[in-house]
């Protein structure tokens, strides 16, 4: 796969993000998030032609099973079963969320993280567009008010990290990425359990409404 394939799939996972945190639909929010994860597959997949390691080939088919497949599942039951049609707002408006994007992106391209970007000198686009991922991702979880937004955006983060490891062509060993996505299989069922228990007691899935518990 060429540069040019891997950043058009790149800037395909960075428009998702940016996706994520404009939208309203929580079931938007959940197709999003799987069609990311299939993106990260895909990259992943890339490399694993390039090295030809069988045990690549099983955390990408694992991987594709829990994000892509169980994930969505687990998240698609959630809205049905609370009716959560519409995520809730955001702390910041369209408008200021548009440039807070636009900020953050001309960050990561910025010459302050050239030393990051360019460990690989033939990928420093790439890691550019992974960077400026994370750094959305990060608003994601911190401009929504949402549970379930706010969890989507932990996983898209997630996402960004493998993303930028694979361009930097970071070694990670087999055994220690099927903890990691065994690790989030644990965390979206938690995470699951958790919301159930959220919205029976609060009748909301806005964090906002929990500042009572601060007293």
């Amino acid at each position: 796969m060429n540069l040019l394939t891997l950043q058009f799939l790149s800037e395909i996972v960075l428009l998702s993000v940016v996706f994520l945190l404009i939208m309203k639909k929580n079931v938007s929010a959940v197709y999003t998030y799987a069609l990311q994860s299939l993106v990260v597959v895909i990259i992943l997949l890339n490399s694993f032609f390039e090295t030809k390691d069988l045990w690549m080939l099983l955390v990408i088919l694992v991987m594709l099973i829990v994000k892509v497949i169980v994930a969505p599942k687990f998240f698609i039951s959630l809205i049905k079963k609370y009716a959560l049609s519409f995520s809730v707002s955001t702390y910041l408006n369209t408008p200021i969320t548009l440039i807070v994007i636009a900020v953050l992106i001309f960050i990561a391209h910025s010459q302050k993280f050239v030393p990051l970007t360019s460990i690989v000198s033939d990928h420093q686009m790439l890691l550019s567009l992974a960077l400026s991922s994370m750094f959305l991702s990060l608003f994601l979880i911190v401009n929504r008010k949402g549970a379930l937004s706010q969890i989507i955006g932990i996983l898209s983060f997630e996402n960004s990290i493998v993303m930028f490891a694979v361009f930097a062509e970071l070694e990670q060993s087999a055994s220690l990425q099927l903890g990691i996505i065994f690790n989030i299989f644990i965390w979206i069922m938690i995470a699951s359990i958790f919301i159930s228990m959220l919205y029976k007691h609060f009748g909301t899935l806005n964090v906002s409404s929990m500042k009572k518990l601060k007293d």
